[in-house]
């Protein structure tokens, strides 16, 4: 008999938290390395936030149990800043507070899925998607896209992989990893294909404020009204607010599905920390201008970022619209001689770029996506320069 059940002991390592572990490993050993892997702001909280915080430390209710669903004031805070920020009119009960977007993805997953149903899924993906899809019971149905495309599913890829097993289609825009975004009449394209296919919609807008030139965000069950019952949106304060460590997201859904999500939480976290609760409401019913600011920043550095891997021989790359990562391709530089090897994968060229450069990147095969890497730009301008110089004089050296 197996000492670990076979579902859990099936999930994959996150590789973007294993490649920052060893990065970090590194560093302890005093090595300097420039890590281009994690996914979140290099900004702290901002003061208004982290005071909210402080005050609510003081209150003695939020020594206490509170609402599994979360707080009354941030659920309809949360509808509020959904209103304000996309359009999409819902209602405090149909907002489950979760924690961290990661939570609201698998509360999701969990409270829609039976064993066997099906979820498209283009590719590139967040690692963490399949494996939530997996440990529901469903099965990733995997759409790829490329360059070519912009990294961009269509609606005949989707028809293509559609089976009478199809439930969801999990729709990203801005998207982790690629920073592609979907144009406004493209989701109206493919929400309208949901709609005609009785298929739900999962869509993730973690990154709705990162969206960088004439590029423009556009939440599909406000462009699709009739998807609305059988869409669950999911976000959080992690990325806005430069929030990742506070664990505060949400799921926003039909009052059914939101109902079974708050009973399955009840048993299996109770409520979300509520002094994190706290801030999270300071953070969703102020002013985003901290969160337009780091916006200018992470543009500033994805042109940066986009000048200095597209001069890279063998290196394609598509300019990231929205988020904060570049997706470049290798393609042009597997199996070349480099260091005394020849990497023929991005999971091999990342340990030669980390061992020789000191540089840490997530390969491609953690998003489904052989032969490319993912680069964060999240990280100092200074670092960002030099850690992609490095990788440049490493790649030209043969």
């Amino acid at each position: 008999m197996n000492r670990i059940s076979q579902r859990i002991g099936s999930i994959a390592e996150s590789a973007t938290l294993a490649i920052t572990s060893k990065a970090k490993a590194m560093r302890a050993e005093g090595i300097d390395v420039i890590g281009f892997g994690a996914g979140e702001p290099d900004f702290p909280t901002p003061p208004h936030i982290v005071e909210a915080a402080e005050a609510a430390c003081r209150v003695p209710r939020n020594h206490k149990y509170s609402p599994a669903a979360g707080l009354p004031e941030l659920r309809e805070a949360v509808a509020a800043k959904t209103a304000r920020d996309s359009g999409y009119e819902v209602t405090p009960s149909q907002v489950l507070i979760t924690n961290g977007g990661k939570h609201a993805v698998y509360n999701t997953m969990a409270s829609l899925l039976d064993p066997g149903d099906e979820v498209l899924l283009p590719a590139p993906y967040w690692v963490t998607y399949p494996e939530a899809i997996t440990l529901a019971g469903g099965v990733p149905v995997i759409i790829p896209t490329d360059e070519k495309t912009g990294f961009r599913a269509t609606v005949d890829q989707l028809e293509s992989a559609k089976t009478s097993r199809t439930k969801a289609l999990l729709f990203v825009s801005p998207s982790n990893p690629t920073g592609a975004v979907y144009p406004p009449d493209k989701v109206v394209e493919l929400g309208q294909w949901a709609a005609a296919n009785d298929i739900w919609v999962i869509t993730d807008e973690i990154y709705e404020h990162l969206v960088y030139g004439d590029n423009q965000f556009s939440s599909m069950p406000e462009a699709v009204p009739e998807i609305s019952d059988r869409c669950v949106v999911v976000n959080g304060v992690a990325k806005t607010f430069a929030m990742t460590g506070w664990r505060v997201g949400w799921m926003i859904g039909p009052n059914d599905v939101i109902k079974a999500a708050a009973n399955l939480q009840s048993h299996a976290t109770s409520n979300v920390c509520n002094v994190a609760q706290a801030a999270a409401l300071a953070a969703v019913s102020g002013s985003l201008e901290p969160a337009f600011e780091m916006r200018a920043a992470f543009d500033r550095r994805r042109r940066l970022m986009n000048e200095l891997l597209g001069s890279i021989p063998g290196i394609a790359l598509v300019e990231p619209q929205g988020a904060f990562y570049a997706f470049p391709s290798f393609a042009g530089v597997l199996g070349r001689p480099l260091a005394g090897r020849a990497p023929d994968s991005s999971m091999a060229l990342a340990e030669v770029v980390l061992d020789e450069a000191g540089v840490a990147f997530v390969p491609g095969e953690a998003f489904g996506a052989p032969g490319y890497g993912r680069f964060s730009y999240a990280l100092g301008d200074d670092d960002l320069a030099e850690g992609i110089n490095r990788l440049a004089r490493l790649l030209t050296s043969g």
